[in-house]
């Protein structure tokens, strides 16, 4: 039996890639990239839709991917993690180059000023 797949597709992934010019959201290391869940999907997957959704998700090098584990405080206030029961599109990410953007489920980064309009 095949086992079901849990993650997002290849096109999200792709968004996402590009939304993040192809580099780490927090050190900018282009070097074994993975997907990154902001709010964790659990055990199993979760059933909410937007969980595999541009928003919640960042593309990350598996060092800092580790780094967000540890040091939980840091990461929810730069929002590459997001507590529930907060929705990852109302949670501003801080990117490298130390401006915060907020993310929507169709791949763009904006300002909140232009997340308003």
């Amino acid at each position: 039996m095949a086992r079901r797949r849990t993650g997002p597709t290849d096109v999200v992934r792709a968004i996402v890639h590009d939304r993040d010019s192809g580099a780490c959201v927090r050190c900018s290391s282009s070097q074994d990239l993975t997907i990154h869940h902001r709010v964790n999907r659990g055990m199993g997957g979760a059933r909410e839709p937007w969980i595999n959704q541009a928003h919640n998700l960042l593309l990350v090098c598996t060092v800092c991917n580790s780094w967000f584990e540890d040091h939980p405080r840091e990461s929810y206030e730069a929002g590459w993690k997001v507590r529930r029961p907060q929705l990852p599109g109302r949670v501003e990410v801080r990117y490298p180059d130390g401006r915060r953007y907020v993310l929507t489920p169709d791949g763009v980064r904006s300002t909140r000023v232009e997340a308003a309009r």
